[in-house]
Order: structure tokens, then sequence, then C-alpha cells
């Protein structure tokens, strides 16, 4: 047996339902081949380094799965027909794995470990989000709050201009003066 790595970029705007789907289509294709999934390694969403159809963005996901090599032309087949996969590669990582049990249970140990690892950064995240959130609410009630005490103010310091002469009056403090001759033709 060898162990392949299939390396593919999904559109950033497929949802999560979407590339649970596309990932059973896949395990579907090895179970008709005979093959054995190790596991997935979803890296997320990345920047692209170039732009691929106009994504500037890529989910990318990693399959790491063991085959005699029957699976992989149908594997590259259904993903070039899927429109919302960007890019694929698959590699053959290990020409010839001796023992199949073996790299079984030490796939399944870094799946445990990578889900563990997701977990933490998901909480880690949702902490973030909710500091994030909480810092928004304050600043939004300081805001209120200021906003209350300038609106208050806000008729007296209003009235203050008006009487300081800041608009124009009728006395003429900020209208030029008529001279003589343009009040003879008013006149």
């Amino acid at each position: 047996m060898r162990e392949y790595e299939l390396t593919l970029i999904v559109q950033p705007e497929i949802t999560d339902e979407g590339i649970t789907g596309v990932c059973e289509r896949l395990d579907g294709i090895l179970e008709k081949h005979g093959s054995h999934r190790l596991f997935y390694d979803d890296m997320g969403k990345r920047r692209l380094s170039y732009a691929i159809r106009k994504f500037q963005k890529g989910h990318y996901l990693t399959l790491f799965f063991l085959d005699e090599g029957k699976a992989v032309h149908e594997l590259e087949r259904s993903l070039k027909l899927d429109d919302s996969i960007l890019r694929y590669l698959t590699v053959l990582a290990n020409p010839d794995v001796k023992d199949i049990e073996a790299r079984k249970t030490e796939a399944a140990e870094l799946e445990r470990i990578r889900a563990e690892k997701a977990a933490e950064r998901a909480a880690r995240e949702a902490e973030e989000a909710a500091r994030e959130a909480e810092e928004a609410a304050r600043q939004a009630a300081e805001a209120a709050a200021s906003g209350e005490a300038a609106g208050s103010e806000a008729p007296a310091a209003g009235a203050a201009p008006d009487v300081a002469g800041g608009a124009p009056s009728s006395e003429g403090g900020d209208e030029p003066s008529l001279d003589s001759d343009d009040q003879e033709r008013e006149a």
C-alpha cells in the first residue's frame, strides 16, 4: 500500500455543510476502491498568493489516505468536475507502507490531537469575540452617555453664537454698508 496526500482548495464562500459534502463524496470514492482514509487536515481559510477564478481566499483541506493507486484518478476526475474546487494536488507521501494498522492508529492519534487543538482555538476565538463584543457595548454605552450630556448642552451652546453675533443681524454688522450712490439707486 502507498500513502497519498490530496490537498484541495475550496471556494471560500462554500459553507461547512458543503465542505462536509465534498469530504463525504471523496470518502465514498475511497470506499468504492477499497482504500483506507487516514484523516483530513482542515487548515481553514487562507489568503491565496494569487487570484484563482477571481477569489483572493480559499479553504484548504488535505486528505491523507492509503491506496494501491487505483482511486487517485477517480478522485482527481471528481474534483476536476466540481466547480467549488479551485485547485487540487495529489502527492505520493510514502511509496511503501508496511504496517497498515500501525499507520491507521498513528493517524487516529494525530486526528485526535488536531481536534483538541481546533477545540482550543475555537474556545480562544469565542473568548476574543466575547471580549470584543463587551468592549464594543461598553464604548457604545460611553458614546450614548456622552451624547446625552452633549445633547443637553447643545441648545445652550447653539444659542451662544446667535447672541455673540455669530449669525448675521439686521444691524449691519457683517453686511457691507451702502454708500451714498447705492442708497440713491435703491430709492
